[in-house]
């Protein structure tokens, strides 16, 4: 497989070439010094206001060991542009091989984790499940799966990525199955034949014949077990999804089934979804998280030996992230240790904080699911 391995990234091999020399130049002239780098986007993709940051834990375990001093803001956290997200200090030399990398684990992470977040604020408290491993690498699929949870995807369908994080992969049956046996009622008996009890009966319905007209069948096949339906009903044969939920769930409810759960995936993003969260339990989104526009982060000196310093169109100096908590306000200061208040009245925090020292890490990382708890919260604050 065309892929890095881990070792090959962490020995600074998955690197830009002009950095290499650029330290080349540096220790033949002895010019190499103590820097701070700043990582943060100055535009953020067209019509997005704000962004989830996620790639952090990858890029802290990429910079421990070495004699650097990090700031970071917490993974999960919602930022806009021009705001600072992490810091690294040290000397050039030491670090700057990684910057390919971090920025890599950042931009496409983040990317991911800022869809699944834009998808689940319209889905708001129904679920929404991440189906769009198969559209990227295999390699990165726990990367993408764990960003799509982050920014708030309910669930996802890796298998791996459920191994590594501890969250059972979720999903329902293939067409595959439904074409092999010949028969969607017939495929749904075999799944609930075969498959544990604690896995839901969820069936795929627009295999062969019309949605209503398989929902039935399936339904009454499978009575009371039946958890929910699946409509992935391809674009060329779609019509007006907003009516065919409305018409299935109309001809279930009338003939006693009100607890089945309609589900919808193929093409989903967060407009079309817009059209349909009124008429559907839950949706599989795939490809619009996991092709998610990449979040442009740059990394740029700021200072040099503590001395504020950047190229032309960046603010120079080391900086601090203010946020209120009373009002989610957000002020880019110089580094400061000093009380600032909100305009509302309340003291500002400072979001970017150390990290690593020294080269050693100083502060655990937080689980998943506390990842995806910030942002769901945070997300409340931002349209």
């Amino acid at each position: 497989m065309f892929t890095a391995s881990e070792d090959e990234v962490k020995n600074g091999k998955v690197t830009d070439v002009y950095f290499e020399r650029a330290i080349e130049v540096l220790k033949a002239k002895n010019i190499d010094k103590t820097v701070k780098a700043e990582i943060s986007v100055k535009s953020l993709p067209k019509d997005y206001n704000w962004a989830v940051l996620s790639g952090v834990e990858e890029s802290l375990n990429l910079l421990k060991g070495i004699d650097v001093n990090v700031r970071s803001i917490p993974e999960g956290t919602i930022f806009k542009e021009c705001n600072p997200v992490l810091e690294i200090e040290g000397k050039y030399s030491d670090f700057a091989v990684y910057e390919t990398a971090i920025l890599g684990f950042l931009s496409q992470e983040s990317g991911v984790a800022t869809k699944a977040a834009r998808v689940k604020k319209v889905a708001g408290s129904k679920n929404v499940l991440s189906f769009g491993a198969r559209r990227m690498h295999p390699a990165i699929a726990p990367a993408i799966e764990r960003a799509a949870y982050i920014g708030g995807c309910d669930g996802f369908s890796t298998v791996l990525a459920g191994d590594m994080f501890g969250i059972e992969a979720s999903g329902t049956m293939p067409h595959s199955l439904i074409l092999l046996a010949g028969d969607t009622s017939l495929a749904a008996q075999y799944f609930d034949e075969t498959l544990n009890r604690s896995v839901p009966r969820i069936v795929l319905i627009d295999t062969f014949s019309d949605e209503k007209l398989e929902s039935l069948k399936v339904a009454e096949k499978l009575n009371k077990k039946l958890a929910g339906i699946r409509l992935d009903t391809p674009s060329s044969r779609r019509g007006n999804m907003k009516k065919i939920l409305q018409e299935v769930r109309w001809e279930l409810d009338l003939r006693g089934f009100n607890h089945v759960q309609l589900f919808v995936s193929g093409g989903l993003d967060e407009n079309n979804l817009a059209e349909i969260v009124d008429y559907a339990d839950g949706f599989g989104v795939g490809t619009s998280i996991s092709s998610a526009t990449t979040i442009d982060f740059s990394m740029d000196i700021v200072e040099i030996e503590s001395k504020p310093i950047a190229k032309k169109g960046k603010i120079s100096g080391s900086k601090s992230l203010l946020r209120c908590k009373k009002c989610f306000k957000s002020r880019v200061v110089p580094c400061t240790a000093n009380e600032v208040k909100c305009t509302c009245g309340e003291n500002m925090y400072d979001l970017l904080e150390y990290t690593i020292k020294n080269g050693k890490l100083i502060k655990d990382f937080e689980d998943i699911k506390t990842l995806k708890n910030r942002c769901t919260s945070e997300l409340r604050y931002v349209d």
